[in-house]
């Protein structure tokens, strides 16, 4: 299907053409000069002027496309908050999502309208832990790290990029800025409900109980109930 811009185009030359064959009809009716019969003699006319309305549309839109751009950019940007988090990342994981969209309603109550979108999301999924949320006993004396509660593994970002397959709209019923922000919420959402159906917290728990021990060893610390470092106990969420 057309883009947009080419049925915009479309239409104004279908208007001129429209424009000039009514001319040439009004003028046969009212102006037509004597020496013109009566046997479609107008015709000539008629071809003339839209072949002289053809050209000049063209001259338009070539002078409409070479015309010099200016566009002006501005941005402010506003810090909205600062603060200081411990989270360390354990794994990641790259997809590729196939999200399918379709909209069907009835223009007037009548006519059926419906617009389809095929939508490949890519997306980076990065799984972590919280420490803020990690409960521990220090024993200075022993120099050991006693676990009481480890954080479950959490989703914390997600970077998507999305393209668009297969656009199928119509000039009544087109895709908004609201339905293309919403096909990318649901896009995000299934790739992340993909993210916590994964084997990625089980890598992450992995990579935190090897992790931990070795960076409390460089400062002659032990720790222990590592095994309370699992993913198996609870589900993958996100932060």
């Amino acid at each position: 299907m057309l883009p947009f811009k080419h049925w915009k185009t479309l239409l104004w030359v279908m208007a001129a053409l429209l424009a000039l064959y009514i001319f040439g009809n009004f003028y046969a009716l009212f102006f037509r000069p004597s020496y013109i019969g009566a046997n479609g003699g107008i015709m000539p006319v008629l071809i003339a002027g839209l072949a002289l309305g053809g050209v000049l549309m063209y001259l338009l839109l070539r002078m409409n496309a070479q015309s010099k751009k200016y566009i002006t950019e501005s941005s402010h940007t506003v810090v909205e908050s600062e603060r200081k988090v411990f989270k360390i990342v354990c794994a990641e994981g790259q997809f590729n999502e196939l999200y399918n969209y379709e909209e069907t309603k009835k223009l007037l109550g009548i006519l059926p309208s419906t617009k389809k979108a095929l939508v490949i999301v890519k997306a980076k999924v990065l799984v972590g832990f919280n420490f803020e949320k990690m409960k521990w006993e220090a024993d200075e004396t022993q120099k050991r790290i006693k676990i009481i509660d480890f954080p479950q593994a959490e989703i914390l970002s997600i970077e998507t990029d999305y393209k668009y397959y297969n656009m199928e709209e119509n000039i009544f019923d087109m895709f908004s800025r609201d339905d293309l922000s919403k096909i990318q919420q649901n896009g995000k959402k299934q790739v992340e409900i993909a993210a916590l159906n994964s084997d990625l917290s089980n890598m992450a728990a992995e990579q935190m109980r090897t992790l931990l021990p070795e960076i409390l060893k460089t400062n002659k610390w032990t720790l222990e109930d590592s095994s309370k470092i699992t993913a198996e106990r609870k589900n993958i969420t996100t932060a």
